[in-house]
Parts: C-alpha cells; structure tokens; sequence
C-alpha cells in the first residue's frame, strides 16, 4: 500500500510505515489523521506482517496538529461543524476520530516500533506512545505540548502513558509541556532506548521478532495488552487460554524443532485468534 501521506512498504515479513508530510514535519492535517488511521486498519488483517516499524520521513517525527488548525481559534468561540467537532466525532468504536491515529498501532495484532527524530510534539508525541517499543535519537525534541494552546492531551493518552511512568511524572509533563531530549525521554519512560540510528536499530529489533513464531509473539502482545490493567483471575485465564491455543500448532512445533536442529526456524503466516 502507498498514499500520498502515509506509505508502507512490507518486506520479509516488516512493515516499514512512514508518515510522509515532510515539507510540514508530518504535521496532522485532517488528511493526515485519515491517512494515518487508514495505514493502521491496512495493517490490521495483514497475517504475513510479523512487525512494524512506523517513522516519520524529513526532519523531524510529527510536529503535531497541524497550526493552521489552531488559527480559527484565537477568533473566538468554535463555529459549527468545525474540523475540531469532526476530531471528536465517534462511531461504534471506544475511540474517536482525534484518538484513533494512536490506538490504530496499540490495537494492531502485531508489535509496532516506533522510530523517534527531531520533532516528537504533542499529537505527533500521542502517536508515539500508541506504540509498543520506541527508539529515539539523542537529540529529538519530544514534549506532551497541550498545554501550550490551552488544551489537554486527548489523543488516547489516558491508554498509553500510564502503561510506562507514574502519575505524577505525567502529570508534570502535561501541566508543563517541558520538552525533553532522547536520554531525558528514557529517563521518565517516554522512549524504550536511545540510539545514533533509531531507525536502523528499529529494523534491527523488527528483523529479530520477525524470526520468532509469530503466533506467540501476537498471543504476547494480546496477553499483555488485555491482562496488564485486569484483575487476577482475567489475567490468568488469559495466559492459559492463549498457551493452549499455541501448544501443539505447526509454528510452535517448527520452533521445538528449529531449536533443536540448530537451524532457523521456517514460520507460516500467523494464524487469527480470537484473543489476536
């Protein structure tokens, strides 16, 4: 699949997903949260995809929303049917058209790693944490921005970051919009790592998952996912409903016996669960 704004390129089993507004740091115009949200449902049945790997082509990540759709705003009260009312519109979904450019990644079945440069602002940083592992450069500029316009984050952030800091760290981070660099992001859990090259080092990681039976690796993903906020019994039940769904299929047999022969291993698509 390939779009003006959002491309995929899907190779050995990898998604290479790229926002590609480039002339506009990837900024999200309403076009932008379309092209986004519909490479995220692309994805979605895509069984000989085992990862991927979403960056942002040009300078910089995703410089968030878009300024020219905060112009009207300082003309006072918002008018009818304004581009603000279409974000917030819902259908059958929990989400809405403003949170879903985020969650499209943490509902896909398969691990996503985000690739972090420059700028990593608001809705662009809302995106980021939608992801399962991200991998920054150093110098990348990354901030909960809201605040700056009087807002607060609504990207789907209440499902993101409290998954990976405290409260209180988040809650510091929304009341200041501080901007913060590669090591800094790591240091309070906005990013996994920090690397010279984070899209080589997320390739890298993709590569490596790529190679693993890719039933467990989305069983993992679901199991996490589902039981990290449940209670006990749902969490349990879970890791044994989805155990027995694996043991016995043909890709976990080919990893016993991969192991075994100390040769690499030859996985089929993966199969659908209900739990996937």
């Amino acid at each position: 699949m390939s779009s003006d704004l959002v491309t995929i390129d899907i190779n050995n089993g990898i998604a290479d997903v790229r926002l590609n507004r480039e002339e506009k740091y990837n900024a999200l115009s309403q076009d932008m949260f379309d092209a986004i949200i519909e490479a995220g449902h692309s994805l979605a049945s895509a069984d000989d995809v085992s990862a991927v790997v979403l960056s942002g082509n040009g300078r910089g990540f995703c410089a968030g929303l878009d300024m020219a759709s905060f112009a009207s705003m300082s003309d006072g009260p918002r008018k009818p049917k304004s581009d603000a009312d279409s974000l917030l519109a819902k259908d059958n979904r929990p989400e809405n058209r403003a949170q879903r450019p985020a969650m499209v990644w943490k509902q896909l079945p398969m691990p996503v790693i985000g690739s972090l440069h420059g700028v990593v602002f608001g809705g662009g940083c809302q995106i980021a944490l939608g992801t399962d592992i991200r991998i920054a450069a150093p110098d990348i500029k990354m901030s909960i921005m809201e605040i700056k316009w009087g807002l607060v984050p609504d990207m789907s952030i209440t499902q993101t970051l409290r998954d990976i800091m405290p409260m209180d760290v988040a809650k510091e981070l929304t009341f200041t919009g501080r901007i913060l660099n590669g090591e800094q992001a790591k240091e309070v859990g906005l990013v996994t790592r920090v690397a010279d090259d984070p899209f080589a080092e997320a390739m890298a990681l993709a590569e490596e998952i790529a190679g693993k039976n890719p039933d467990a690796v989305r069983a993992g993903k679901a199991l996490y996912e589902q039981a990290w906020h449940a209670d006990a019994r749902t969490g349990l039940e879970l890791e044994a409903a989805l155990q027995a769904q694996l043991i016995g299929t043909a890709n976990q047999i080919e990893a016993v016996k991969a192991n075994f022969e100390k040769r690499a291993p030859t996985f089929q698509p993966a199969t659908r669960t209900e739990q996937g």
